[in-house]
């Protein structure tokens, strides 16, 4: 149990760090400070085009109250709390679960999911919005903003997906060979 802690926990805890990590640059970059609350759009009150790194791709600061990728943005000025209470909730669901009866194959991608909802979670509580800063386009046609922790929600729950499906084609081989 200890090992599985510290495995995970690893794994928790690296996607905070790099995704506070990323957003404290930028706001650094911008406000010369790293500011450790206050309300998001007193600290910068306009997004903005940081960098054009290439044809596809600009880094931008933005805040965003909702969820993953600008979803619930218009929810309006109780999308702090709701979002807040509501992430918590599902964070402590998914973490208990990592923990206590998750089989091997989930616990990793579930750890990069709480790890990316905590690392939003951080934001929320000490801003009231998420910091979203890469801009990825073709043309006219923008990806909402997102962030470190969005991908690595994301790639957690892409990998718990293919997991599944792994788990379930090798479940069905078990079955039939045993059948034969």
């Amino acid at each position: 149990m200890i090992k599985n802690i510290l495995k995970y926990g690893g794994i928790i805890l690296g996607a905070i760090i790099a995704d506070q990590l990323t957003k404290s640059v930028l706001l650094y970059l911008i406000t010369g400070g790293v500011p450790l609350f206050g309300m998001a759009w007193d600290i910068v009150p306009v997004p903005y085009l940081m960098a054009h790194v290439c044809n596809f791709f600009n880094i931008v600061f933005t805040w965003n109250p909702g969820a993953s990728f600008s979803m619930l943005r218009g929810v309006g000025e109780t999308a702090p709390i709701i979002m807040v209470v509501l992430t918590a909730f599902i964070i402590g669901l998914i973490t208990y679960y990592l923990f206590t009866r998750a089989p091997k194959y989930e616990r990793a991608p579930l750890a990069l999911i709480v790890g990316g909802a905590i690392g939003n979670l951080i934001d929320r509580v000490r801003f009231g919005a998420v910091v979203d800063f890469l801009d990825f386009h073709i043309g006219g046609w923008h990806w909402p903003a997102f962030n470190i922790a969005d991908s690595c929600i994301v790639i957690g729950v892409a990998w718990l997906l293919i997991s599944f499906i792994l788990a379930r084609r090798r479940c069905i081989r078990a079955v039939n060979s045993g059948e034969k």
